[in-house]
């Protein structure tokens, strides 16, 4: 009898938790079925866009119940061109707290190495070939990332060097913050970034959101990344690509983060 008491009480706690969680349809409801279909795909959905041309964004309007500042803190950077990424990480619920992803996204030297396929060189290539937390953003000397956190604080900031195999050293300023369903992540450059020496996006004119929930299919990664450039520097290079390129080597670490913690 008692471990049939046990058993009720163990279903009852588990059903009641998985209750609160929102399905992904809860999230964004009358999304595209080609759209949802990719997001729960490996690769996930991912779309870039630009200003003269118009933004498509499904993070807000009719097809998004996501917190309003998660997009319109990149539109209020007045970005130039827009990455947009919705992606299902397929893992169980019950196993993925907020707590892990918080600790996963602590580990900022596990940027270091990652791989994208350059175009160029016809090869994956690391595209961060140093990454470290630093003091601040006054003081640049690198600390070790922290040892896995017992609790979750409700906003933090961290500062972050990235050697980028494109622009050299280039730092961010990573803020998290609790929201109502999730954990929402910044990264915004804190100084300019630039290639041959020339700026290529000035401080605070890059922005890269992502937004974490745990839904009943699994984890949600939602991200939006945004660019404001000149029409010289523009004309030169590929942004898109750029920041497409760096948002999937972001979300991936983040997901590598996830998958480890569980």
């Amino acid at each position: 009898m008692k471990k049939i008491f046990f058993l009720i009480i163990f279903l009852f706690f588990s059903n009641n938790i998985f209750a609160q969680l929102r399905a992904f349809n809860d999230v964004f409801p009358n999304l595209n079925q080609d759209i949802k279909t990719l997001a729960f795909k490996e690769s996930g959905y991912v779309k870039s866009s630009q200003k003269t041309n118009g933004f498509v964004i499904i993070g807000n309007g009719q097809t998004s119940r996501l917190d309003p500042q998660i997009v319109n803190n990149v539109l209020q950077k007045k970005p130039g061109f827009l990455v947009e990424s919705i992606i299902v990480l397929h893992v169980d619920s019950a196993s993925v707290s907020l707590l892990n992803i918080y600790n996963a996204l602590g580990n900022i030297s596990d940027l270091r190495g990652r791989l994208y396929s350059s175009y160029t060189k016809k090869k994956a290539v690391p595209l961060f070939e140093e990454a470290n937390r630093i003091v601040s953003d006054r003081q640049i000397t690198a600390i070790p990332d922290p040892a896995p956190s017992k609790t979750l604080p409700a906003k933090e900031t961290v500062y972050i060097r990235l050697k980028d195999v494109n622009f050299g050293n280039t730092y961010y300023r990573g803020e998290m913050l609790l929201i109502k369903n999730g954990l929402r992540y910044t990264l915004t450059n804190f100084r300019n970034m630039s290639y041959l020496f020339i700026p290529v996006i000035k401080e605070e004119k890059f922005i890269a959101q992502l937004y974490f929930e745990p839904i009943q299919e699994g984890v949600l990664i939602y991200s939006i990344a945004g660019a404001d450039i000149s029409d010289f520097v523009a004309s030169k290079i590929s942004i898109d690509s750029a920041i497409t390129k760096r948002l999937n080597v972001i979300i991936s670490w983040a997901i590598d983060g996830i998958k480890k913690k569980q």
